[in-house]
């Protein structure tokens, strides 16, 4: 049967502010240069061909920047109108050349990301495909592990309940917040954690940038009778030769990229050797085309991958990455879409539903604070 050109016919942009029940705190809140989490502004995108497909997409932003990705997609998304979404590298280039004065990074492709992602999202619905099976699955399901219970304002004891609760629920590994400033006390948690949860079970560590480069390598060695699945970002999102000489020192991976916000910002990560277990977030980066270009750096380096937050998404672009990889499990988002993501033992299950298989809430609706549209509705 013959591709019927179709057309890219109406567009509409909104953001939403998903409230926290908790004010989330990590290393970055205890050495002061960040206050607690309450909120996290997400960008919608929404894309309606002449054909009727639909697709769905979304960047997000914690503490500031989300008004910002709103305002730039609002200026350039109208550039898409009348285009045929399956030209997906055409449209994004289109888009970049459309807001080219402020960049190619950051905020600037950050806007971009939504309207990326939910081209791939139509394109994988209109081939009835699971966007995982569009990109070309290497696996049906991904380790998992839990994030949302081991952040620093919570005790110890609520920690393992919430490590209990996970693994319970089918989830795989537990990571918990380190980087306090009495690093004495990061050691008695990481080493109550462990105990409670047993050898078997993956346990890993996050420091969210916040220790030099000797005090990194100093809590690294301590931590190494823990037999920890990873370090993440032990050190400055930014200095790779300082990850890239703890990488080649440590025999505990290490993990970082997640902050990072351009594909050339990771090839550099990837260049230095700096990294173990690389972490791109795909709305951070730009979405789906960029994150694409830099997992093919990444597979040809040999490295691992485990995305950065967003399961939404990242579950199948992890299904698709040759190596076998992690997901993040964050049930944030839960409030903002019809569906949930299922976990069995230890892994996260690619959903049978065509695209990135989520819908928007009514509550997502709720909490719609601006929206605009271009096109014909």
């Amino acid at each position: 049967m013959p591709y019927a050109s179709d057309a890219i016919r109406h567009i509409r942009l909104s953001t939403a502010t998903l409230p926290l029940a908790t004010p989330i705190s990590d290393a970055k809140v205890f050495t002061g240069r960040q206050r607690p989490m309450t909120e996290v502004v997400f960008l919608f995108a929404e894309i309606t061909t002449e054909q009727g497909h639909e697709g769905l997409g979304f960047s997000y932003s914690k503490r500031a920047g989300g008004p910002a990705q709103y305002a730039h997609a609002k200026e350039v998304a109208q550039v898409a109108l009348g285009e045929d979404p399956s030209d997906i590298a055409k449209l994004y280039t289109k888009l970049l050349w459309a807001g080219a004065s402020v960049g190619r990074s950051g905020v600037a492709t950050q806007a971009l990301a939504a309207l990326d992602i939910a081209l791939y999202d139509l394109k994988a619905k209109r081939a009835g495909l699971p966007l995982a099976k569009l990109l070309g699955a290497h696996r049906d399901s991904v380790r998992t592990y839990d994030t949302s219970g081991g952040f620093l304002h919570a005790s110890l004891e609520e920690v393992r309940e919430r490590a209990d609760r996970s693994l319970a629920e089918g989830i795989g590994g537990i990571k918990i917040k380190v980087g306090l400033p009495d690093g004495a006390e990061d050691l008695r948690r990481v080493a109550a954690v462990r105990e409670h949860l047993g050898d078997a079970v993956p346990l890993m560590v996050d420091a969210n940038q916040q220790w030099d480069r000797r005090t990194a390598l100093r809590m690294g060695r301590r931590l190494e009778e823990f037999d920890l699945v990873w370090i993440e970002e032990p050190l400055d999102a930014d200095d790779a030769e300082g990850h890239a000489a703890l990488a080649g020192t440590l025999d505990t991976p290490i993990a970082t990229g997640e902050m990072l916000a351009s594909v050339a910002e990771h090839e550099r990560l990837i260049s230095a050797r700096a990294c173990d277990v690389i972490q791109p977030d795909a709305p951070r980066v730009g979405g789906i085309t960029p994150f694409l270009k830099l997992a093919t750096l990444a597979d040809h380096a040999g490295l691992d991958l485990a995305p950065h937050f967003a399961m939404e998404i990242h579950l199948h672009l992890a299904a698709a990455y040759p190596r076998e990889t992690w997901v993040e499990h964050f049930d944030w988002l839960d409030p903002l879409f019809e569906e949930r993501l299922e976990t069995r033992d230890g892994r996260m299950l690619v959903p049978d539903r065509p695209g990135l298989g989520v819908t928007l809430s009514e509550q997502a609706r709720a909490w719609t604070t601006e929206s605009v549209a271009f096109g014909t509705a």
